[in-house]
Order: C-alpha cells, then structure tokens, then sequence
C-alpha cells in the first residue's frame, strides 16, 4: 500500500514530523510518501492561508494519484481543499481533521479542540459544523501558539498547549482532546499521559483511517453520482 501525505505548507521540517508520525501509524507494508507544498505559505494559519495553499495542495493530490498512491491524506487540521480533491481524483482523500473528530466521538461523548491561534479557530469550528459533527465538541480552544514555534526547539509551544489542554478539561467536560494542528503530531502520546485522557493527533488517526478504506478496496471509493433524496 502507498500512502501520499501531504503538507499544504512549505515548511519541510514539518513534513518530515508528520511523516514520521504516519510512518509508526501506518506499520508495516506501507510506504508513506511525504510531499511538501513547496508553494505555498510556511504556515496555514487562517482562510487566507489556506486559500493560497489550495491550488499547491490539489497538484500535489493529482500527481499523487497519478504516480500510483492508493490513499492520499491532506496534513493540515483546516483540511486544505479536502472537498475539491475528492472530486478530482478517484482514490480516497483523507483530511486529518475530519478523522481527528470521528476518532474522538468513537472515544468520548464529547471533545475539545487545542489548536495553534485564534485566527483558525472560525475554520475548524465551521468544518465541524459542515461535518455534522458540533453536538459532540464542546469548544475549539486556542492556545496562541504560531504554528512555527511548534518546530523550534526550546520554544513554550507544548507547555501553552498543555495549559490549554488542562483548561478544556476542566472547564468543557470534554472526556478527550483533538490537537488542532499537524505539527503538534509528535506530543500526543506525551499529552495523553500527562493529562489522563485519551489525546488525539489527526495524523494518525487519517493514516488509520486510510489503510480502512484502501483494504475496502472499490466498494470504498468515492463516487461522483448523485443520488437523489428518497420520497418521503
């Protein structure tokens, strides 16, 4: 099985973590290849980020396919153009926000989310909202964390997400934790001890969920036709 994971930023520090992430999710007889958007911003930090990344993302998705992958996952917990690339191409497409949410309502009632800066936190909670899934999250917390502090060594960034992770907790009566970036995928492990609960990187939750579907074989993949509404 090949499994293309894509950053949609530019930042190659932060593919390589999040292919390392996916590497140990995935396991053995997977190869997980990792591509960089090399044109896009370093950070995906807001729409307007995103929306420069789109079109980086969707070459990256097509060459992908293209070049034999069987599953693609889209590593920006915005999931950059994730609608766009399922209609484009005909293997399964993954964004590690949308599996991030499934994993945590198949681990708790309710979650909350710790993301990067306040500017993301209208993006996800509208994908939330457009995944059907905002009954079950409490709050979509952020921990005003520049994306980039993530990725130097000796910043404050785990120990601000920590905070926040702890303020969900007692405040949200959220019984699990979505980490709200990619680049957060290296500290879940850690997290989830600290705190107790069960914290959730959408790295590997999407590679998990990917393997499904590519094991499903055709009855998995994504279909084009409308089907129209039954009578009621």
């Amino acid at each position: 099985m090949r499994l293309a994971v894509i950053n949609p930023n530019s930042t190659v520090s932060m593919t390589e973590k999040i292919a390392e992430a996916a590497r140990i999710a995935a396991g053995p007889g997977v190869t997980v290849e990792a591509r960089t958007c090399a044109g896009s911003p370093p950070a995906i930090q807001g729409p307007e980020d995103g929306d420069l990344a789109a079109p980086h993302v969707m070459a990256e998705v097509r060459r992908a396919e293209a070049e034999g992958a069987d599953a693609c996952i889209i590593a920006c917990f915005d999931d950059t153009a994730l609608a766009e690339a399922r209609a484009a191409v005909s293997i399964p497409v993954i964004g590690i926000g949308e599996a991030a949410f499934h994993a945590a309502m198949l681990l708790s009632p309710r979650f909350s989310v710790v993301t990067t800066l306040s500017v993301s936190v209208p993006v996800i909670a509208d994908n939330i909202d457009r995944y059907g899934m905002a009954s079950a999250c409490a709050r979509v917390r952020a921990s005003e964390v520049p994306v980039l502090d993530l990725e130097k060594p000796g910043s404050d960034a785990r120990g601000k997400v920590s905070a926040e992770i702890a303020r969900a907790l007692a405040e949200d009566g959220a019984g699990a934790i979505v980490l709200g970036c990619a680049g957060m995928a290296d500290l879940a492990a850690e997290l989830a001890a600290e705190h107790g609960v069960p914290v959730i990187d959408g790295v590997a939750a999407a590679t998990g969920l990917a393997r499904m579907l590519v094991a499903l074989g055709p009855s998995a993949k994504p279909t084009r036709k409308e089907h129209p509404c039954p009578a009621s």
